[in-house]
């Protein structure tokens, strides 16, 4: 074998280890999970978990972890303009998660990650009580994904594994203090990929 031929070898296995280094696995099982696989929302860590199709099949119908993991559905509905300032939050890119126990969390991409509020739980109520979408919310691991930034006007009810996405979206994007040239078109697609997957 020539010098050359032995050096693509290593560059070829080099780039085969590093390929299966970032491949995703299965946190239950650690078997290979596909680019489009399933998600479980760990309430005990408040953690989204990925699943191969076998292990996601058990969480079905509340079946296996006894509460502790909960599937996170695929529904992706876009619903027509929610009055969200009712809930006091001052922000246009925003998801809102109703909780098993009653309560309702507000995140926010940032520079730094998701920012976290608590949304007056009886507010709430009386905003799902006029939109009825919103009180058959699955909680934990359904989402009102709300973007009014930047003269948008959208609203989505989505797993919470896509706000995720979008959170590290917009953290991996943003560039300086007001986001840079990267960071709203990556939203806008991001939107878009959304209205596609509905």
């Amino acid at each position: 074998m020539t010098a050359d031929g032995a050096l693509a070898r290593v560059i070829r296995s080099a780039a085969d280890r590093a390929a299966r280094a970032e491949a995703e696995v299965c946190e239950l099982c650690a078997a290979r999970v596909a680019p489009d696989h399933p998600h479980l929302y760990d309430t005990g860590a408040a953690e989204v978990r990925c699943v191969c199709g076998p292990c996601s099949v058990l969480f079905a119908d509340d079946g296996a972890g006894e509460g502790r993991y909960r599937i996170v559905p695929r529904r992706r509905q876009r619903l027509p303009r929610v009055d969200t300032g009712v809930l006091g939050v001052p922000v246009g890119l925003v998801f809102f998660v109703p909780r098993s126990d009653g309560t309702v969390t507000a995140q926010g991409p940032s520079p730094a990650g998701a920012m976290r509020w608590e949304v007056d739980a009886a507010a709430w109520q009386r905003l799902a009580a006029s939109v009825p979408q919103l009180a058959a919310m699955t909680p934990d691991v359904e989402a009102l994904l709300v973007n009014t930034a930047r003269g948008n006007d959208e609203h989505w009810i989505v797993p919470v594994d896509d706000c995720y996405r979008m959170v590290a979206l917009v953290r991996r994007e943003w560039r300086g203090l007001s986001g840079g040239g990267q960071v709203w078109p990556a939203v806008e697609q991001f939107f878009r990929e959304l209205t596609e997957r509905s």
